[in-house]
């Protein structure tokens, strides 16, 4: 029997289409032992998932693979129908990237878990029901029973992702394999969902496959990483050498790629992952690679190991690189374009949002007293776990949603005074750049169509919009040919590019960015980015900057606000706010903060429990029954903004924080 639990060897998978072939896979070897957690890294298009659906048999119709794929020594590829069935069910169990998607929405997440379990463990109805609120108690979600009977649409992202996890471990399979698991959720969730990972492995002796774009969330968490470029292993070794001082080029442009919340700069790479038709003759990455020669591009690099290297960390480059990855880059410079004495663009002032129950009785304060300002040329970053207000005070700010109280003010003009026509007109001066840039688009309308689409409503004539399409697009970087195209034709990138453009045409006085960036994979991320950074530049509009990722909001923010359940908690400006931050809550969220680097160096707070918006409701400071530092008075006093310097917390205890602090790390 193989001694690893799952053993691929030199797996290759061409994926056959009417007129067109794609070679997803070429040569592909790697392991995952028990008790080991392998990282599996890589652009979008590199080949991951395919690797993914290879463990459980799930490859796409028309595929036609070479190689093997053993688990417990037998072949995957070479599994009779029954035999998979059973593989699925106690060998392999896959955690989808999606949860909400891959959840049916038309049953409860309890039923879902419980057919499983009277499926493949052959339990009585009521034994699955014991077993399935044992397991979600065992993820971590809170009040286990009544879960049971909640549809996927009531749950946070992050307790979709445990009930996802709690559907791949309740048969106890072998390997776990967690497909961009964290993709969407903030820092904390993000944090311990991957802590998930580690105990399974830990406690429980599995292997787990952790599928991720996301290089700075699973350094902590990797025993090895398995680098995909074009479908080909292009690195592979233990996670803190491959991470820390990496041989590839592309797996240093990875990680130049990634922002880091001690403010190091971001460097793009630029071009994009090939689509080969067919197992590649050279070297893929040849073309991006700055230290490509002559024989990069005629000969195909074996796999070998890196030199002077013990063990096994290999790589397949003509030109490896041994020097340490320079981490040291100036960190960008704050912009500082907008300022106290610029007019600002955009005011909202005690503003409150109340979403009505359906009957018209009770409701949810989604924003409780919220007061901002963004100044001319300015950029706001707007940070916070999911569920404390980012989204709601977005569709605010584009007047999506009326403020049950306060106002809203766009270049002086207040939202809630106009009507009809006004406010449409009014409506065009905020425009939203959003998180999932396909979805945001019609798969009707072409590109051109859809940048277009803000002049239409300005009643520019056909010849202006088309002058003014054109004079986006190039400033956007993107190709004029590919205004014909539509939505499904455009990768991710390009996708958000057409989105940015669209918002940038009818020239409006605040740009929203709400988690553009989110969705996509490091490199196009970086070159995202630099559009974005460019696009704030102008001194004549202002931008607001909604993020989880709090290393970016970073690197281009002047200014940042704290949200904690629809309430301000710190603000101020974005270096004194990280640097040195005042409210436990700040302090918590930059300690959970992933990095490559440093990271956050003061004493860190960790949050361990789940946001629950029902504290939010009662008198008091909304994080009392989370922070060590809270008193009675906390418990039952309302907690205002205070200024502190230049900046602002709501807690009274800042004063007497940093002597609390020192010693030790305090965990929340």
């Amino acid at each position: 029997m193989d001694p690893d639990l799952l053993s691929i060897e030199d797996l290759s998978v061409v994926i056959r289409r009417p007129g067109r072939e794609v070679a997803a896979l070429s040569g592909v070897t790697l392991r995952v032992g028990r008790g080991e957690v392998v990282g599996l890294v890589g652009e979008s298009g590199g080949g991951k998932s395919m690797v993914a659906r290879s463990i459980v048999g799930l490859l796409p119709g028309g595929s036609l693979a070479g190689g093997a794929v053993r688990f417990e020594g037998d072949d995957v590829l070479r599994m009779d129908d029954d035999a998979l069935r059973r593989h699925r069910g106690h060998g392999a169990a896959i955690c989808f990237q999606n949860p909400r998607g891959a959840l049916s929405p038309t049953r409860t997440v309890g039923r879902q878990l419980t057919d499983r379990l009277t499926t493949h463990q052959r339990l009585t109805g009521a034994e699955a029901r014991k077993a399935a609120e044992e397991q979600f108690a065992a993820v971590g979600i809170r009040s286990p029973r009544r879960r049971l009977d909640a549809y996927p649409h009531e749950l946070s992202g992050g307790m979709a992702q445990r009930v996802m996890i709690s559907l791949a471990t309740g048969c106890a399979p072998g390997l776990l394999i967690a497909d961009e698991p964290t993709t969407g959720l903030d820092v904390t969730l993000t944090r311990e969902i991957l802590r998930r990972f580690r105990l399974a492995a830990d406690t429980d002796g599995r292997g787990v496959l952790l599928i991720s774009h996301d290089l700075a969330s699973i350094a902590g968490v990797c025993d090895r990483v398995v680098v995909l470029y074009a479908g080909t292993v292009v690195e592979s070794g233990p996670a803190a050498r491959v991470l820390g001082r990496p041989a590839h080029p592309y797996t240093r442009a990875l990680l130049r790629s990634v922002p880091d919340v001690d403010g190091r700069a971001v460097v793009a790479t630029p071009g994009a992952m090939p689509l080969l038709k067919s197992a590649p003759r050279d070297c893929p990455f040849a073309p991006r690679c700055a230290h490509a020669t002559a024989v990069c591009t005629s000969e195909r690099p074996p796999v070998s190991r890196v030199p002077g290297a013990t063990g096994d960390w290999t790589l397949a480059c003509f030109h490896p690189r041994t020097d340490e990855l320079a981490r040291d880059e100036p960190a960008a410079e704050a912009s500082g374009r907008g300022g106290a004495a610029a007019e600002p663009v955009l005011e909202v002032d005690d503003a409150h949002v109340v979403y009505r129950s359906r009957f018209g009785t009770g409701g949810h304060a989604a924003l409780r007293g919220v007061s901002l300002r963004v100044a001319a040329g300015e950029t706001l970053g707007v940070v916070g776990e999911s569920g404390c207000g980012k989204s709601t005070l977005a569709k605010l700010l584009l007047g999506l949603v009326p403020a049950a109280r306060g106002d809203v003010r766009v270049a002086g003009s207040r939202m809630s005074a106009l009507r009809g026509r006004e406010l449409r007109r009014l409506r065009t001066r905020v425009q939203m750049v959003f998180q999932d840039p396909i979805g945001s688009l019609s798969p009707r309308r072409t590109v051109a169509d859809a940048i277009a689409e803000p002049l239409r409503a300005l009643g520019l004539s056909a010849a202006r919009r088309a002058e003014r399409v054109e004079a986006l697009a190039d400033r956007l970087k993107l190709d004029r040919s590919m205004l014909a195209r539509h939505p499904h034709e455009l990768s991710g990138g390009q996708a958000q590019r057409v989105c940015i453009a669209r918002a940038l045409a009818g020239e409006p006085d605040v740009l929203v960015f709400d988690e553009p960036t989110s969705a996509l994979d490091v490199t196009v991320q970086a070159q995202i980015l630099e559009v974005i950074a460019d696009v704030v530049r102008d001194p004549g509009r202002g931008s607001v900057f909604i993020s989880h990722d709090l290393a970016t909001v970073r690197g281009f923010a002047d200014r940042v606000i704290v949200l904690y359940l629809g309430r301000i908690v710190e603000e101020g400006p974005v270096e004194e706010v990280f640097g040195n931050p005042r409210h436990p809550y700040t302090r918590a969220l930059l300690s959970s903060a992933p990095s490559l680097g440093d990271g956050f160096s003061g004493p860190k707070v960790t949050l361990t429990e789940d946001l629950d918006d029902t504290e939010a409701a009662g008198p008091g400071c909304p994080l009392a029954a989370r922070c060590p530092f809270a008193e009675d008075r906390c418990r039952t006093e309302e907690q205002e903004l205070r200024p502190y310097g230049n900046t602002g917390a709501a807690c009274r205890r800042v004063p007497e924080i940093p002597d609390l602090l020192k010693g030790s790390d305090i965990r929340v």
